[in-house]
């Protein structure tokens, strides 16, 4: 017992600040506590990374299609659909070409289908196989709550803001001295023996990473705990949540009985006399958002009378993936446009929150980024643990 706690403390250096002192104890004690906690919600993160693109190769014939001929218009898809008594709901469009369209209809006897579809060949490719998603689920709950409901989460949502402050007292301990012990905060000395190689990979991969690592924290932290999202919303100009509740005559609140009352108005209307046509819609949607991106339309049913737009723009900085929304009413004519670049920086975070956090929002490139992250996430409390050790083995 006497080992085991000497490894915990160590005589303060002359050359070092109480504060630098006290942040050493700090990090190593917390870093003990939450260690099991960082490298599992990691680990889980890193295999979930891939789901989307694994199961998209597992269902690599349906998703990805050849360029055979010109593409059928929205029209002549739902036109198509009617010779064989459907009714399409819904359509998604990817960005690239060589991928399939994903449409959604009512057939004949009632039920709902999703299946991928050829729009070269005008042939439906059967629904996705979705046997992998189990598994995914399963890392997913994993990653949120251990398996373990409301205590997992918790669990976790203490281990991560746990993390939060290893990452700041990290880089407080970071800084060199001199300016000429940089590069040894930079680099990794690969020829040197294992301590010496553990130590550095648990600085260096630590100085790295921690910037994506402390946002991916933060954006996890803000789907978890209510206080986390308040805080950040706030920060970023936005309404507090308790007063959204409160505030019935505020512009927004109003806003929003006035598009609930329109809607409700135009579910009681009678149909339009003429069809709208779908390919006018995206023609006007492609006008008002020009930018390169997949393109989603949902078309009116019995709870909403509006063919609703949401268009994922290709955003000129890095190329991130920014949904921009409309709807049009059962004449086809624009009621609501909501451009993503002109919202306000609270309501821009809340609807890119989840891409984020996944890696989501640049596409595959950012994908991998987060994948190697979360490896860093794994390897940090590994080092860390090891680094104790051997001043347990040497007390």
């Amino acid at each position: 017992m006497r080992k085991f706690t000497k490894s915990l403390f160590r005589v303060k250096r002359s050359s070092e600040t109480p504060l630098r002192y006290i942040l050493w104890l700090l990090h190593l004690w917390v870093g003990l506590l939450c260690s099991v906690v960082v490298f599992l919600t990691s680990l889980s993160g890193a295999v979930y990374a891939f789901k989307t693109q694994i199961i998209e190769l597992y269902n690599y014939e349906k998703v990805f299609v050849d360029e055979s001929a010109a593409p059928l218009s929205l029209s002549q898809l739902q036109a198509h659909l009617s010779q064989q008594d459907k009714k399409l709901l819904s359509v998604h469009i990817p960005e690239s070409s060589s991928r399939s369209w994903l449409i959604g209809y009512e057939n004949a006897q009632g039920a709902v289908e999703s299946v991928h579809f050829n729009p070269y060949l005008k042939a439906e490719l059967g629904s996705s196989d979705v046997s992998l998603n189990r598994f995914f689920d399963v890392v997913l709950d994993f990653h949120r709550t251990f398996l373990m409901g409301d205590v997992g989460k918790h669990i976790i949502g203490v281990g991560v803001l746990m993390f939060l402050f290893l990452m700041l007292s990290g880089l407080v301990l970071w800084v060199p001295k001199k300016i000429k012990y940089l590069k040894q905060g930079l680099t990794v000395k690969w020829n040197a023996k294992f301590a010496r190689l553990n130590y550095d990979l648990h600085k260096v991969v630590g100085f790295y990473s921690m910037l994506l690592l402390f946002f991916i924290s933060v954006t996890g932290l803000y789907v978890t705990y209510p206080w986390v999202k308040n805080t950040l919303i706030v920060s970023l100009g936005g309404t507090p949540l308790s007063q959204i509740a409160v505030t019935d005559n505020s512009d927004a609140f109003d806003a929003l009985m006035d598009d609930m009352l329109a809607r409700q108005k135009e579910l009681s209307t009678p149909k339009a006399l003429q069809e709208v046509n779908l390919d006018s819609l995206t023609q006007k949607t492609h006008q008002l958002f020009p930018s390169r991106g997949a393109l989603t339309l949902t078309l009116p049913t019995a709870e909403d009378p509006r063919y609703n737009v949401t268009k994922l723009e290709r955003s000129q900085y890095l190329g991130a993936l920014l949904p921009s929304t409309l709807s049009y009413d059962k004449e086809g004519v624009l009621k609501e446009s909501q451009r993503f670049t002109e919202l306000s920086l609270d309501r821009q975070f809340t609807a890119l929150v989840k891409p984020l956090h996944t890696g989501e929002i640049l596409g595959l490139p950012s994908i991998i980024l987060y994948f190697i992250a979360s490896l860093c996430g794994c390897l940090l409390p590994v080092t860390g643990f090891l680094i104790w050790y051997r001043r347990l083995s040497k007390s």
